[in-house]
């Protein structure tokens, strides 16, 4: 997929994304970002969606409509209207195609949605049929593909974190020192229920008493799981092409996004074309840094970003980016018709006339701002 366009779908009046090898998209919160990414995945996986909702009973011949319903969430089949164009690379998305199967085909598109906290119950996935109509199918299938992953993707010793076979060595002390500090997750059976506890200082913690971070990050470790390591009988990674991770940093210590953000590059030197959604001006700082320095000194400034040489355990992870393309599209509300257009900010040029450019989107005016406050009135001293 060379360009991927929607036109008058909801409040986005036009976005159309060009997927790097690594794509960042910002904006603010209700931004049409989620909206985008969903619709592209339904692009992409049309058939397997179809295909999964009538698995689970759901009747979707011939109703259009329903499936929209089934797929965004109750109520939300009136974002598609006569006048939304959805395309790729020309090809144009027809709705009417949504009412049958073309060809019985597999998920090429693995997405990690905002609300993954919520596919966890009491330490524990939940499967497809336990969330209601209201809920994304995004969110249902990503909970689903968890709890499958998590009772027989895994080895009978029920550990979930450190997993040193999916994840390497770096990347695992980073996020341990990051954001488990030696404690252990485990799988273990309580009242009949594999349930999630952290073991750490002689205690065994269950998931609801855990910090908000570690609660947050758990489901995008099983993510990570999911598409990295050893390959599984119960989820097939060589069959995902696109991977969509939404808020990769949510409820995280920038030290712990830094983590995240070096296994999000695992995944594009794996061959994954990755995109993420953030509010994180970490991502973007990465962003604007890799694409000045990566044709520096065979990118030696790129390892010191993580304050790694070429020496270190997950030195291919940087060195398999070197190749690789980086771009960012800033998701913004036009202010007179408050409807979504998309801007190609790749550049991240700070010096750049154009302030959706120089500020990231939005993500550093407030420091741009704060430092020429600052400087203003110490000038006065």
């Amino acid at each position: 997929m060379k360009e991927f366009r929607v036109v008058n779908f909801g409040p986005i009046q036009k976005a159309s994304v060009m997927p790097g090898n690594l794509t960042f998209l910002v904006g603010a919160q209700a931004g049409g970002k989620s909206l985008f990414l969903e619709t592209m995945k339904l692009w992409i996986d049309k058939d397997a969606i179809v295909d999964t909702l009538e698995k689970y009973s759901y009747v979707t011949t011939n109703d259009t409509d329903k499936v929209l319903n089934l797929y965004y969430g109750e109520g939300m089949a009136k974002i598609w209207n006569e006048n939304s164009s959805i395309c790729s690379d020309g090809d144009a998305f027809l709705k009417e195609t949504l009412s049958y199967r073309i060809e019985k085909k597999e998920e090429r598109v693995f997405y990690v949605p905002a609300q993954r906290i919520l596919s966890l119950t009491d330490g524990r996935p939940k499967n497809f049929m336990e969330f209601d109509n209201t809920t994304p199918y995004v969110l249902r299938a990503f909970s689903e593909t968890l709890r499958l992953f998590m009772q027989q993707g895994l080895s009978e010793s029920g550990k979930l974190f450190p997993l040193n076979q999916r994840l390497n060595q770096e990347t695992l002390l980073s996020l341990n020192n990051s954001i488990f500090h030696d404690a252990k997750v485990l799988l273990e059976e309580r009242m009949g229920q594999k349930k999630m506890f952290l073991h750490t200082d002689g205690m065994q913690i269950p998931f609801m008493a855990w910090s908000a971070g570690q609660k947050e990050f758990i489901p995008l470790l099983l993510a990570f799981y999911c598409l990295a390591g050893s390959p599984s009988q119960v989820l097939k990674k060589n069959k995902y092409e696109y991977v969509v991770i939404e808020e990769p940093e949510m409820g995280l210590h920038p030290q712990a996004i830094i983590s995240v953000l070096l296994q999000i590059l695992e995944l594009v030197g794996l061959g994954y074309k990755v995109i993420v959604s953030t509010h994180s001006p970490v991502f973007l700082e990465f962003a604007w840094a890799f694409n000045l320095l990566k044709d520096k000194e065979q990118g030696r400034g790129v390892y010191e970003l993580f304050g790694m040489d070429a020496g270190s355990s997950a030195a291919h992870v940087v060195e398999s980016m070197l190749s690789k393309t980086i771009r960012t599209y800033y998701f913004s509300r036009d202010t007179t018709t408050q409807k979504v257009v998309t801007k190609d900010i790749s550049s991240l040029d700070a010096g750049d006339e154009n302030p959706y450019i120089a500020e990231w989107g939005g993500l550093a005016s407030f420091a741009g701002r704060t430092s020429e406050v600052v400087a203003k009135y110490m000038s006065r001293l």
